[in-house]
């Protein structure tokens, strides 16, 4: 009879899908004769870690694949140089995709328009009230995957790829990583770029080099250009981006106002002029004591 065989099955282990699809019956009439007869404690066990393993299997499957697409490309341009420095720098590429934080809108919007180059899918914003950085993200697995792929392939040939590149690359840099330390009173005018891989740093000291910019790197975390000659070389050939301003609301800030970055490097290059001459100390005298004062801008 058809309970006394569920019954049979049942005692020989067998689960009630196996049991369906012996005797062909339903799932309800199976179900009604076994309710009361347990599995033994190792098919249960069996059972347990099966599943397990195909839960595990599933995202394992699905990693890296999304059904919103994004371009891919092969040859680069100074937009894409731009974006990919940009997330290597003040961004991050993660499992989960990239994103870009930044205080200042006009190097938040260059970010976003760059990419939309390659994904059109609007990013997600998210602002900390405390510190007023502002971060986009795209969550997309396969995008952070392949933007991972490019930015080591960035970091690794940008070296021998054409100067206008290296400009995009350098600029991103200044603009993410970079300070302009104009204090006066000290007789200090130097730019200062910030990183904790010194990998990049001498990558960036290199490319520095590539446009008569001659640089020191102060270990462990910062590269440095010093003398008018660099600082105006610099200016001429990559200079910080127009828009991109110091953080003026710090308590510490000197200045107290938000001011641009090129300004200060602009004010930096002609307070040159009012050091004529020698001190008894060797050193310039200035001409004029009103510009004695401290002046001094950090991101």
């Amino acid at each position: 009879m058809f309970k006394e065989r569920c019954i049979e099955l049942r005692k020989l282990d067998h689960t009630l899908p196996e049991i369906i699809k012996i005797t062909g019956r339903s799932k309800t009439s199976v179900y009604y004769h076994i309710k009361n007869i347990p599995l033994s404690s190792e098919k249960q066990h069996s059972i347990k870690i099966n599943s397990g393993l195909r839960i595990s299997a599933f995202p394992i499957a699905r990693r890296g694949k999304s059904n919103r697409k994004f371009k891919k490309f092969n040859k680069w341009n100074k937009n894409l140089v731009n974006l990919v420095s940009h997330l290597i720098f003040d961004g991050e590429i993660n499992k989960s995709g990239c994103a870009y934080h930044n205080r200042n809108r006009t190097l938040l919007e260059r970010v976003r328009t760059s990419m939309c180059y390659l994904y059109k899918f609007k990013p997600t914003k998210y602002l900390n009230t405390t510190t007023g950085v502002r971060r986009i993200s795209y969550f997309n697995v396969a995008l952070a995957l392949y933007l991972k792929e490019k930015s080591l392939e960035l970091l690794k040939k940008i070296s021998n790829w054409p100067e206008a590149f290296k400009k995009e690359f350098l600029t991103a840099f200044f603009d993410d990583e970079g300070c302009m330390d104009f204090r006066i009173s000290r007789r200090t005018r130097r730019i200062r770029g910030y990183q904790k891989d010194v990998q990049i740093l001498v990558l960036v000291q290199k490319l520095l080099k590539d446009f008569d910019i001659l640089s020191a790197i102060n270990k462990p975390n910062e590269v440095v250009i010093m003398g008018k000659e660099n600082l105006e070389r610099f200016r001429k050939e990559i200079n910080f981006s127009s828009g991109v301003y110091i953080n003026g609301h710090r308590s510490n800030s000197i200045w107290k106002k938000s001011l641009e970055k090129r300004l200060l490097l602009d004010r930096a290059i002609k307070s040159f002029k009012f050091y004529k001459g020698k001190s008894k100390a060797g050193r310039p005298a200035p001409v004029r004591r009103r510009e004695r004062t401290m002046a001094r801008s950090i991101i």
